[in-house]
């Protein structure tokens, strides 16, 4: 399945977009937000994007961010794609998409069935979907914790826009979540890292060689 597409998030050094752009992933995250490990700020974003090569989307994360420090990221950082991981409203998504001409991702966290609505409510205004765990009630961050939901939830859904998988993957487990779910995407921060918020190029290349090994489950 060559045809899978992997994004590595919270990449904060140099080296970290070189071994990502090597492995062969579709796209590279920043994160804005000062609560993570994985925390930079525009200045530095913007320098990491310059290691870049064309056709390397990269993509800013933030949560719940004010119009002014989006402004900023923006204006400072040359980007492809906005990720909203926070609890932004519909409204809320459609505004920035207006505001920045960016196509915007918005982050949906499942921990059950009775958080599937929410995925219908953000298909109609977002271009893409990041389909997360939900974060324990008292997570200091929204992603990035290393966790997983049922993949279950999602298996065989149909997605109005395309969409993309998250939560606890590693190299070990992203193979069968995608023969699982039928995800064409992937993303992975905590799972391809050293300690915590540091990237490691090994775990980086193992991580896109395991997503494009994947097979899917046949449909009986």
């Amino acid at each position: 399945m060559r045809d899978i597409r992997v994004k590595i998030c919270g990449l904060s050094r140099p080296e970290d977009v070189v071994a990502v752009a090597e492995a062969g992933a579709a796209y590279c995250g920043f994160v804005f937000f000062e609560k993570s490990p994985r925390n930079v700020t525009p200045e530095q974003a913007r320098a990491l994007a310059q290691e870049a090569p064309v056709g390397l989307a990269k993509v800013a994360l933030v949560v719940d961010a004010e119009d002014r420090v989006l402004d900023r990221i923006v204006d400072t950082v040359p980007l492809d794609m906005l990720q909203l991981q926070g609890a932004e409203t519909p409204e809320r998504v459609a505004a920035l998409r207006a505001r920045h001409g960016l196509p915007v991702m918005k982050a949906v966290g499942l921990r059950d069935a009775a958080d599937l609505g929410q995925l219908a409510e953000y298909e109609a205004v977002a271009d893409q979907l990041l389909v997360d765990a939900k974060p324990p009630r008292d997570a200091a961050l929204p992603g990035g914790n290393g966790l997983s939901f049922d993949w279950r939830l999602v298996a065989g859904r149909r997605f109005a826009r395309p969409w993309m998988l998250a939560g606890g993957l590693t190299a070990d487990n992203v193979a069968e979540a995608i023969a699982m779910t039928g995800t064409r995407q992937v993303d992975v921060s905590s799972g391809v890292e050293a300690a915590r918020g540091v990237k490691d190029a090994a775990k980086i290349r193992a991580f896109v060689e395991a997503a494009r090994s994947a097979q899917p489950v046949p449909r009986l």
